[in-house]
């Protein structure tokens, strides 16, 4: 699994031009699911948002010591497939990384619920799976933290760190 985590003043999402979703101060995380994705990526993730400290600590001005559960700010969740896109061959994105619809919207759900579950239901807000979504971000700091999950960087590099022959 892959997320872009970011830290964010307000973020909201429209499908059709209609609101779908809308949060304040918080995290907008985009998601992206693969193929080979299992619930041991999903938790790892799911606890890493949770827990990543990316915010300060308004009381002692402590920097970096604060996560969102923390804060009790919000988290806007957002599919996104392309998160898997790959360029290696030419110029139009290849997305066979990415787990099949089908499947990704159950897991992309039971992902949501992780999230719910380990905070509050009523915080954690998510676009729509699979429609065409304008979302807005306001970004605070900037911060933005890439993630990805133990189980696919390890098979990344099994595929790409081939031994050479001397």
């Amino acid at each position: 699994m892959r997320a872009v985590i970011q830290r964010v003043q307000n973020a909201s999402v429209f499908v059709n031009d209609q609101l779908i979703s809308q949060i304040g101060k918080g995290l907008c995380v985009l998601v992206g699911i693969s193929r080979d994705d299992t619930r041991e990526d999903m938790d790892y993730i799911v606890r890493k948002i949770l827990n990543t400290r990316l915010f300060d600590n308004r009381e002692t001005g402590k920097r970096w010591s604060d996560s969102v559960v923390d804060r009790d700010y919000e988290i806007l969740s957002v599919s996104q497939f392309t998160l898997y896109g790959n360029l290696k061959k030419g110029n139009k994105p290849d997305f066979h990384q990415s787990m099949d619809t089908k499947l990704s919207e159950d897991f992309y759900n039971e992902f949501l619920d992780k999230l719910r579950t380990g905070y509050k239901s009523d915080r954690v807000k998510d676009g729509q799976f699979g429609a065409m979504m304008a979302v807005n971000i306001c970004n605070d700091g900037p911060v933005t933290i890439t993630l990805e999950s133990p189980t696919t960087t390890n098979k990344s590099t099994q595929q790409t760190d081939k031994p050479t022959n001397s």
